[in-house]
């Protein structure tokens, strides 16, 4: 009797498989899909060996004004006081631990995710030479802030069409020390911030621009980068580093080279970059947004090349959930002038300091931004 009821049981599971998958698959293929991805071909990441090796220094660091402030991005100092852009649009100033809003570039209601282009989401931010603040908003473009009365002025407006194509995800910034040329990143002339997921998953690409403050032009210096993201000149001006962060590398631009005529300065980093800053020593902070965790599973290397996965998946998931997916392993790495590793500070799952979007060095402290996390971090220097 048991071969028998096993038997039955085997048919009835088939047939309820069949009759679950076969309007299933026709729903996926019915469905449409946001995103059109491109295959992106990735190297096997590095192993987390030597100065990568794996380590629980970033748990040494403080939260600051928790709670008091949403996904403070990016982070500049003018003396003590500290200046951060939030993902309610707000531009803040910190002095003496007191939290004050001085500007707001787009305009209110700003609640959730879904009022972020018309609130503003302040990305990329940097002191220019007449201790003003420099700022990139998302949805906005490049704007300047008087520090002190919050007043804004506009630099480069998203309204504006650059070389026929609109700005569409204004995301970071640096200035030379004279503050005549501004190079800043446009991650996506398709996408929004808010989809920030599609568009590291479609591989689409964009590109750097300079803004020269003088005679008010924007040229556009490279194209083809697929999400450029965080910027930064070098010690001497001779260059200007871009991260790429669906390709897990940095590239760097030299002005009078052909358009897009640039080099690698990193490649396969063991994360995905976001932002990057200088470090005392003459060499840079990169902050990982996500980690690429060998020994391990990355879901980015797994998909990089499989577009039907990525389409199946976005079909039937939201950014928000496939998210959920994406460990929350904190990173930051300090490399050399030459894009050498010299150390690096580790929190596995994210316990202390998460989703770390910035490491800004300040007088002995490493400043840790977040793209979502309610507070600032901060790590001793001395101490790691």
């Amino acid at each position: 009797g048991s071969t028998y009821s096993s038997k039955v049981f085997r048919v009835t599971f088939l047939t309820l498989a069949v009759s679950v998958a076969v309007p299933l698959l026709g729903v996926t293929l019915l469905l449409d899909c946001p995103i059109d991805p491109q295959p992106i071909s990735l190297k096997e990441p590095p192993l987390l060996v030597g100065v990568l090796e794996p380590n629980t220094k970033l748990r040494k660091a403080e939260r600051l004004w928790e709670n008091q402030l949403v996904g403070p991005e990016s982070i500049v100092n003018i003396g003590d006081v500290l200046f951060t852009g939030t993902a309610d649009g707000k531009i803040i100033r910190i002095e003496d631990g007191e939290i004050r809003t001085i500007a707001r570039i787009g305009h209110g209601p700003c609640g959730g995710p879904e009022d972020e282009p018309t609130c503003g989401r302040p990305l990329g931010m940097r002191v220019g030479p007449n201790n003003t603040l420099l700022v990139a908003d998302a949805y906005y473009g490049l704007h300047e802030v008087d520090p002190d009365t919050g007043e804004t002025k506009t630099l480069v407006s998203t309204k504006t069409l650059i070389e026929g194509q609109k700005l569409s995800f204004v995301n970071d910034l640096t200035v030379t020390r004279d503050g005549r040329k501004i190079y800043f990143t446009d991650s996506s002339n398709k996408w929004k911030r808010q989809d920030y997921l599609f568009l590291v998953m479609e591989g689409t690409d964009d590109g750097l621009l300079e803004y020269d403050t003088v005679t008010k032009e924007v040229k556009v210096l490279m194209v083809g980068l697929r999400f450029p993201n965080g910027v930064q000149l070098s010690p001497a001006e001779d260059f200007v580093l871009v991260l790429e962060t669906t390709m897990a590398r940095i590239r760097y631009y030299v002005s009078g080279l052909m358009k897009g005529g640039a080099d690698m300065f990193v490649e396969n980093m063991p994360g995905l970059p976001d932002n990057i800053r200088l470090s005392s020593s003459g060499g840079y902070w990169v902050a990982m947004a996500a980690v690429r965790p060998n020994p391990g599973f990355s879901l980015l290397d797994f998909l990089s090349e499989k577009t039907w996965i990525k389409r199946m998946i976005f079909k039937l998931l939201s950014q928000e959930t496939v998210t959920k997916f994406v460990p929350k392993y904190s990173l930051v790495v300090e490399l050399s002038e030459t894009g050498s590793y010299k150390r690096s500070f580790h929190d596995p799952n994210g316990v202390t300091i998460a989703y770390v979007s910035e490491a800004h060095e300040y007088n002995g402290h490493l400043y840790l931004g977040s793209f979502r996390s309610p507070y600032i971090g901060r790590l001793d220097l001395q101490h790691v």
